[in-house]
């Protein structure tokens, strides 16, 4: 069974708040899970204590086990000082969308019509002289 320390999404609408819990991964993020190892409150300051309450006992037993933390847990855990800090490879985090793309590539056409259209009366001048 491939088991995940996941969180699982309660509160209101606008309102989340989590529980930190170790799940089949099969199962669904907010369905059933095998046991509640702690809570996340995103709302408070990140500075609060109550932000994150993590049972690290268990949470130990669970990594020993073979459970693997999501990424967001695998930060708590490496703010925590229980998991060492993994290197994080994302090449394509800082690159603009589809539609961002096409507007540059637009507006370096337009830039390059431009800058043909300035040269081009410049050229028939010095051709004439």
């Amino acid at each position: 069974m491939a088991m995940k320390i996941r969180l699982a999404r309660g509160g209101s609408k606008k309102r989340p708040f989590y529980r930190i819990v170790a799940a089949d991964s099969r199962m669904p993020r907010d369905g059933r899970f095998i046991e509640k190892l702690g809570t996340y409150n995103p709302l408070l300051p990140k500075d609060s204590e109550e932000r994150v309450k993590m049972n690290m006992e268990r949470i130990q037993y669970w990594l020993d086990q073979g459970a693997q933390p999501t990424d967001r847990i695998a930060r708590m855990l490496e703010a925590a000082g229980v998991k060492e800090k993994a290197e994080r490879n994302n090449p394509k985090k800082g690159t603009p969308g589809k539609k961002a793309q096409e507007r540059a590539e637009e507006k370096a056409a337009k830039a390059a019509e431009a800058a043909e259209a300035a040269a081009a009366p410049a050229e028939e001048a010095a051709a004439e002289e």
